[in-house]
């Protein structure tokens, strides 16, 4: 890429955790950047004052089509981070119509635009069939189609699905490359998503009950500098996870115990139990049309394997996600800072 040309960075989803990421380590390089922000979302206002603010709706292709409308001569790199994040397994047209809908808008504007020299997409490793418990779960290979009834819950299945569209657009020849992250931990969510909301309750004595099982989560910053790495030098129509290693609620308890003094969780429910909970939990809640605590779904994520291989973008993108006791200690340092926790 010719870096004596101007180039504007659009970016989707930049109000979001990885988005604000994003958009502070591409300020730290001197880059410009165009964030798509729909319309009234309060999350803009934490971000960057240097940042362009573009107003749009992603379901909208003249608004996906102008927001790629820079000065002549000059050229753009798009990340687009931007989706509908759930934790019900359940369909939802408002699902599709975004994470699917709303990345066709986007790939069919950078087509329109030669001046678009890269697009990176920011799918999941949901998207990414699992394997059995034990076997490292790796990157599916360009030429193997994503196969969206393969993987679990709607959320996934639109990540699958939109991941598709973005491989046939490099088929067809543009010059775009995925990035799948795992769960997001780590300082500098100013919304506070679900994961440093279950954090700030573990710091303030609030869980004295967890579940076993595993997840996988990488530090923000890591993540953040993984997709910039992958719009520098990610190879076109080639995918790369961005995971770390598989980590239980128990282990985490107590490196934050061991960091902070923390009372943790005191007891962790086995799967089985949490299952016959989550039913019970379920059922109730539908009763009474309110939201369950605990989903089968969340169990699910628990039980699966969530070993990822991020060895791939290691090598080719320079990834590099840092401890889990650093990220923590960040985190509840930030948090502490904050006001968020006592």
């Amino acid at each position: 890429m010719n870096m004596n040309i101007n180039t504007t960075y659009l970016l989707t989803g930049a109000a979001g955790f990885l988005g604000i990421n994003i958009c502070t380590q591409l300020i730290e390089r001197g880059e410009h950047i165009r964030a798509f922000v729909l319309k009234g979302d309060p999350a803009r206002k934490y971000l960057p004052a240097e940042v362009e603010v573009f107003e749009g709706d992603l379901c909208s292709a003249e608004d996906c089509e102008a927001f790629f409308n820079i000065p002549e001569g000059s050229q753009s790199v798009c990340i687009h981070c931007a989706s509908t994040v759930t934790i019900d397994p359940g369909y939802s047209e408002k699902l599709i119509a975004v994470n699917v809908g709303g990345t066709e808008n986007m790939l069919a504007a950078a087509k329109h635009h030669p001046e678009c020299r890269k697009f990176v997409y920011v799918s999941s490793t949901g998207a990414i069939p699992e394997l059995p418990a034990g076997q490292p779960i790796r990157e599916v290979n360009q030429f193997v189609p994503y196969e969206e009834e393969k993987v679990v819950g709607w959320y996934s299945r639109s990540k699958a699905m939109a991941t598709q569209k973005v491989l046939d657009a490099a088929h067809a020849g543009l010059n775009v490359c995925v990035v799948h992250p795992s769960g997001i931990i780590g300082p500098n969510d100013p919304a506070i998503g679900q994961t440093t909301r279950t954090l700030t309750q573990i710091l303030n004595g609030e869980m004295p009950i967890g579940m076993a099982g595993s997840f996988n989560m990488v530090d923000v910053r890591d993540l953040a500098a993984g997709t910039i790495a992958a719009a520098d030098k990610g190879r076109k129509g080639e995918c790369y996870i961005l995971s770390n290693d598989e980590v239980t609620l128990k282990e985490m308890c107590r490196m934050l115990k061991e960091d902070t003094g923390c009372k943790g969780c005191k007891f962790y429910l086995p799967l089985s139990f949490a299952h016959l909970a989550a039913k019970q939990m379920e059922k109730s809640a539908a009763k009474k049309g309110t939201k369950p605590v605990l989903t089968e779904f969340a169990v699910y994520n628990l039980e699966r394997n969530n070993c990822f291989d991020c060895s791939k973008a290691r090598n080719e993108l320079g990834f590099a996600p840092r401890p889990y006791a650093e990220t923590l200690h960040d985190t509840a340092a930030w948090l502490k800072a904050t006001g968020k926790i006592h």
